[in-house]
């Protein structure tokens, strides 16, 4: 009886090696966009519990959507600029419920709301229907096609101006209003398809309904807490 080679036998098991591959590629491509859901969650969490946020507390509620930046990193003191990763959230008006995540990349001409800070954490108010739409589409510019100011901090803080976006952050620990003007905003798809196992648009999760991960239920419950 004839023996297989080691080449057969390697070739007959190649399919399988594939499989695997493609399965642990799969799986990591959807662990960073799971740890970005999970970072915001806290950052959403830690930025509801400061007593200096009480205007982002009392807004949330009336809030059209809540997009989260866990880090936005300053790209270099001399050049400027600045990035990061962002989740947005929105409210379902008719049923008063919370859909998302979809996921979004930030980019800025600066970051920080102290000489020398490096990075910051943001949370950002969506106050109005046409910051919603705005978000919908592949990029927005802010300040250009939709309003964007610095939310009130403190204890007492002042009613929230008047606009489309209202933002919020922290670096390093220290609360502060941080003017996002000049912020491009821009979908992204890439990981909105891993996190979701299939190929979505913002408006697919966020409008149309029906896309879920139950891994983001931790998310959803803490601005449901909040914002309902």
């Amino acid at each position: 009886m004839r023996r297989p080679n080691a080449w057969s036998a390697l070739r007959g098991g190649w399919p399988l090696l594939v499989l695997a591959c493609a399965a642990t590629d799969a799986a990591a491509q959807s662990a960073q966009p799971q740890q970005l859901v999970d970072r915001a969650e806290a950052t959403l969490r830690t930025f509801l519990r400061d007593p200096d946020m009480a205007s982002l507390r009392g807004n949330i509620a009336k809030a059209r959507g809540v997009l989260v930046a866990p880090e936005v990193v300053k790209a270099g003191f001399i050049l400027g600029g600045s990035g990061g990763r962002a989740v947005l959230i929105v409210r379902e008006p008719s049923r008063n419920e919370w859909r998302g995540p979809a996921f979004y990349t930030l980019a800025t001409g600066s970051v920080g709301v102290q000489a020398g800070v490096g990075s910051s954490e943001t949370v950002t108010l969506v106050m109005s229907e046409r910051g919603i739409h705005a978000l919908l589409a592949p990029s927005l510019k802010l300040g250009t096609e939709v309003s964007v100011a610095a939310g009130a901090v403190g204890e007492a803080a002042a009613a929230t101006p008047p606009s489309d976006f209202v933002s919020f952050a922290r670096s390093k620990g220290v609360p502060a209003g941080m003017d996002l003007a000049g912020t491009v905003i821009t979908a992204n798809n890439e990981w909105n398809t891993a996190y979701y196992g299939r190929a979505v648009l913002a408006p697919d999760v966020l409008v149309r309904g029906g896309v879920v991960n139950p891994n983001a239920a931790p998310l959803l419950a803490t601005v449901t807490r909040t914002g309902s």
